[in-house]
């Protein structure tokens, strides 16, 4: 399931001019506030007709402003999960579910139902009304009821900011799930780093309506050219296997033969997952460190050095684990003496990685 767009649209406060092609699993929609994000994913469901477009989903056509071919939302075969859940009030959970499988084929609607529901968690609240759901409850309904519909592509528009702390740490692995176990194509828009970093296949970064990269989370959340959030937003990305859980109550990871420790995980050995490391939490020291809090030490190289217009700069330090980001002072990078090609070790707290940073 491939999806290509090319959109150009004249808004009152900025120019929408996007393009860009991405291959199956989820593609994040990625940057601040009003950079065209949603814009996009609404003209991909026609909810939105931009001057100037085209939209091919895996070969067919949804729209081609050139040939005036305008598919209508309903023949698009989507599934659209909004911020806010709009389940229908008058209606069940089981009736909202149902109401979904109407749109798929039959057998494989229920099929999917019984399946959907263990995996949801919400075998408890089928015989409620929306008005008796939790936020989060009404979540996984929501999502429960776009599934259900058989999509061809599933659109999130920002599914957690309307959720608390805690309902976003419950929902957010059902977005996990839905990428690994049930495969359903998903385009997610996002200004969160960390949904970016946990659910992310490809990763559309967003500015000004403009698209600034397309590519693998770990590399665009690490490039220093694209910080559609700025740099106390900005952080880098692993890939690391469990390697053993601690009587101390931490676990080991084993990034690429390099050794890090978090706080304990519900993980398995041998399972592999991703960690975000912010920018601002990393320190750099020019020699290896002895007899310090911190257990993670992580040698690399200096690539590049950013420097922004106030105090700071942002050091990009490649590793065996991966490129890492640190934001650090001028003045640090002048007393380090720091630059291309310098060896130096960055240090991260293991209380610093919090629990939403750490994904399948």
């Amino acid at each position: 399931m491939t999806l290509a767009l090319e959109l150009r649209h004249s808004f009152p406060s900025f120019e929408l001019d996007a393009s860009f092609e991405v291959p199956k699993g989820v593609t994040v929609l990625f940057g601040r506030s009003g950079s065209g994000k949603t814009t996009i994913a609404n003209a991909v469901a026609g909810l939105f007709k931009p001057d100037f477009g085209r939209i091919v989903l895996d070969g067919q056509v949804l729209m081609d402003s050139t040939r005036r071919v305008f598919l209508p939302p309903h023949k698009r075969r989507l599934g659209y999960i909004f911020q806010e859940g709009r389940l229908f009030p008058h209606m069940t959970v089981r009736q909202n579910l149902a109401y979904g499988g109407r749109f798929a084929p039959r057998q494989e609607a229920v099929e999917n139902m019984e399946r959907l529901i263990g995996l949801l968690g919400i075998e408890h609240l089928m015989d409620r009304r929306p008005a008796l759901l939790s936020g989060g409850e009404k979540q996984r309904v929501a999502i429960g009821r776009a599934i259900l519909a058989s999509p061809r592509i599933v659109i999130a528009d920002e599914p957690l900011a309307a959720l608390d702390e805690q309902r976003k740490g419950e929902i957010l692995p059902l977005f996990e799930k839905l990428r690994d176990e049930l495969a359903v194509p998903i385009l997610y828009v996002t200004h969160s780093p960390a949904e970016v970093a946990r659910l992310a296949t490809t990763v559309v970064a967003m500015e000004h309506g403009k698209v600034a990269r397309v590519g693998p989370p770990a590399e665009v959340l690490s490039d220093m050219q694209v910080m559609p959030l700025g740099v106390r937003a900005a952080g880098s990305m692993i890939v690391a296997r469990v390697a053993a859980h601690h009587d101390d109550g931490i676990t080991e990871l084993d990034a690429n033969g390099v050794s890090l420790f978090l706080p304990r995980l519900d993980k398995r050995p041998g399972e592999n997952i991703r960690v975000r490391i912010p920018a601002q939490d990393v320190l750099l020291m020019r020699s290896r460190p002895e007899r310090i809090s911190a257990l993670n030490v992580i040698a690399g190289t200096v690539v590049e050095i950013r420097a922004g217009e106030g105090p700071g700069a942002m050091v990009s330090l490649k590793t065996d684990a991966g490129l890492l980001l640190a934001r650090v002072t001028k003045r640090s990078v002048a007393a380090l003496e720091l630059a291309p090609g310098v060896v130096c070790h960055a240090v991260v707290k293991t209380v610093a990685i919090a629990p939403e940073d750490v994904g399948h």
